[in-house]
């Protein structure tokens, strides 16, 4: 049998050997913000009417103004109409255990320091089965932004008696009317150590992407009351705060501390409709900030040695 060698053709004359420059990526903040379109994923299955549309839409506003792309988006919720939020964005979300959104937000909050992860929930799961998670989630000032969306009932279960749900209130667990007292929100997220803590309601817009936005550029954990009125539910509920129904949207007055927590407490402690805007703010150290220092710390330690003088050392430091 004869050997047979291929040689490879010379190139066509005049063609050009020079290596093919790649292409061009933008830079970062030359690229394109995703618009609405791009970043929907399934239609909404809420009732017509819900307030979780309001908000829907501008969650997908604030991704489109501060250019946060595919990559970037986190969403992460619990159980419960307004839960459904990562089932209707078109980027990385998860819908979680009843009540376990946060522990779960925290892990990848602490774990991917570039990514601002966002949380909705709704009043029963965020208070309820998920309360000591609100608090721990709280106090520990992880990175985060956390937006309730309180309707003062369980809508997703057909009308029971919320941790919000007003004194009186008749449900299908009160049909004489609701006796306990209910939560409240703006107090107890001050109370837990919440660096900052808002409240908005979902027939103001504009002010709803503006707590947004100062909750995303606040470094530590932000808490937002959103009213989002369950109109299957409980129709009216919040008429009292809603101008066009001819109720008052009261803001924090412009010369409210937000620095001062008591100041703060007690301003959340106002009959309902109350204020709107930013109750209380301050800055401290992370758990974030304060993990990744460890982690660093502990890293020097090791700087330079292999991994089995590092399996080692831990040996001879049980001995």
């Amino acid at each position: 049998m004869s050997n047979t060698t291929t040689e490879t053709p010379p190139p066509p004359a005049g063609h050009n050997l020079a290596p093919v420059a790649p292409p061009t990526v933008p830079a970062p903040e030359d690229r394109k913000g995703l618009t609405k379109k791009e970043i929907a994923a399934d239609h909404p299955t809420w009732c017509p009417g819900c307030g979780d549309f309001s908000v829907l839409a501008l969650y997908f506003k604030l991704i489109e103004k501060r250019k946060i792309w595919h990559e970037k988006v986190t969403t992460v919720a619990g159980i419960g109409c307004s839960s459904r939020f990562p089932y209707f964005v078109q980027a990385h979300g998860v819908h979680y255990i009843h009540g376990r959104a946060l522990p779960f937000a925290s892990g990848i909050s602490l774990s991917r320091p570039d990514l601002h992860v966002f949380v909705f929930g709704g009043d029963g799961d965020a208070f309820s089965i998920g309360g000591n998670h609100f608090n721990h989630t709280a106090r520990k000032n992880i990175k985060l932004t956390y937006c309730v969306m309180d309707n003062w009932v369980y809508g997703l279960t057909k009308k029971q008696t919320s941790p919000t749900s007003p004194l009186g209130f008749k449900s299908k667990t009160d049909q004489w009317g609701a006796v306990d007292y209910p939560i409240n929100p703006m107090k107890q997220a001050i109370a837990a150590g919440a660096t900052f803590v808002a409240r908005t309601t979902h027939t103001n817009p504009n002010h709803v992407l503006q707590m947004m936005e100062a909750a995303m550029d606040h470094d530590g954990f932000s808490f937002i009351e959103c009213l989002s009125e369950c109109v299957e539910f409980y129709e009216g509920a919040f008429d009292s705060s809603n101008p066009r129904k001819g109720g008052v949207f009261n803001l924090v007055p412009p010369n409210h501390d937000v620095t001062d927590e008591t100041a703060a407490y007690q301003l959340a402690g106002e009959d309902f409709p109350g204020r709107f805007g930013i109750f209380y703010k301050v800055n401290k150290p992370t758990k974030n900030a304060k993990e990744a220092e460890i982690n660093q710390t502990m890293m020097d330690k090791f700087k330079g040695l292999k991994d089995w003088q590092i399996l080692q050392k831990n040996f001879d430091r049980m001995k």
